[in-house]
């Protein structure tokens, strides 16, 4: 099988010196192996995405040789897909509406009993329907979370295979019931991610080894929905000479001011090459 792997940045900012090096992780695997390299702006955060971004990223993608293929995939364009699925999970009893704000979280959190992790504690998954419905009648804001345990009672033991660490089981516990549609845009990166993959045939999803984690609950969505399972590369990350992952507010490695000290290509992929 000739693999398809994707780049999804988002259009909040420029590109840095991490997201060259996830780039051309994807771009090589797919090109190494006589398949194909998508593009995927993940623009769903509609208050944070701005006009120029997206262009950015194409001409810096461009500048550096990493071409795709095919037309670029916009997640601002993709909603019905997104909804038509928390509408199936909601009809398959695997989602709830949660009404806690940030600050009843951190409380529960910082209880005696509660947990240390950032897991959330369940609070509302214990809600009558009856007054779930009450709520949302009146228009209380809410997000809808994964009930992961009612899942893994459906789908039993899973697991997957990362070609950096191996085959890696499954644990719920990791992500807890997290959150699938927020309550400001209406759908979170979970979702849409696990949606995207596979309407895109991605075959192999390459990134960051910061999101092996979510991995867990991605696995669970596609196990539920039905989806073909991908395989993974959780890579290593870039990070600067401190040890500090980059991050887009660190403009000094960012690909444009990289370009305007006049940098080649080839320079800058060289920095990322030993990452």
């Amino acid at each position: 099988m000739n693999p398809i792997t994707r780049f999804a940045p988002s259009p909040t900012g420029d590109l840095h010196l991490g997201h060259v090096y996830a780039a051309k992780v994807a771009h090589d695997l797919a090109r190494d192996g006589g398949g194909s390299f998508l593009l995927r702006q993940e623009d769903i955060d509609t208050g944070r995405v701005k006009p120029e971004f997206y262009r950015h990223i194409e001409e810096d993608l461009e500048w550096l040789g990493l071409r795709w293929d095919g037309e670029i995939l916009l997640q601002s364009e993709r909603r019905k897909a997104y909804d038509d699925t928390l509408e199936a999970l909601k009809n398959m009893g695997l989602i709830y509406p949660c009404f806690c704000t940030r600050k009843d979280i951190q409380a529960a959190l910082s209880a005696p009993h509660g947990s240390h992790a950032e897991i959330y504690s369940g609070t509302c998954r214990a809600l009558s329907t009856q007054e779930t419905s009450e709520r949302i009648a009146v228009g209380e804001a809410h997000s809808w979370r994964f009930h992961a345990a009612k899942a893994a009672e459906i789908h039993g033991e899973l697991s997957f295979h990362d070609l950096r660490f191996g085959k890696i089981r499954v644990d719920t516990s990791v992500n807890g019931d997290a959150v699938l549609a927020r309550k400001d845009i209406g759908i979170a990166y979970h979702l849409a991610v696990v949606v995207d993959d596979h309407f895109q045939n991605i075959t192999h999803v390459t990134r960051g080894e910061d999101l092996l984690g979510a991995t867990h609950i991605h696995r669970q969505l596609q196990s539920i929905l039905g989806f073909r399972e991908p395989h993974y590369l959780h890579h290593t990350l870039v990070r600067d000479e401190y040890g500090t992952r980059l991050a887009k507010r660190d403009h000094a490695h960012s690909v444009r001011t990289l370009r305007e000290q006049g940098c080649s290509p080839d320079e800058v992929l060289t920095m990322v090459k030993t990452s």
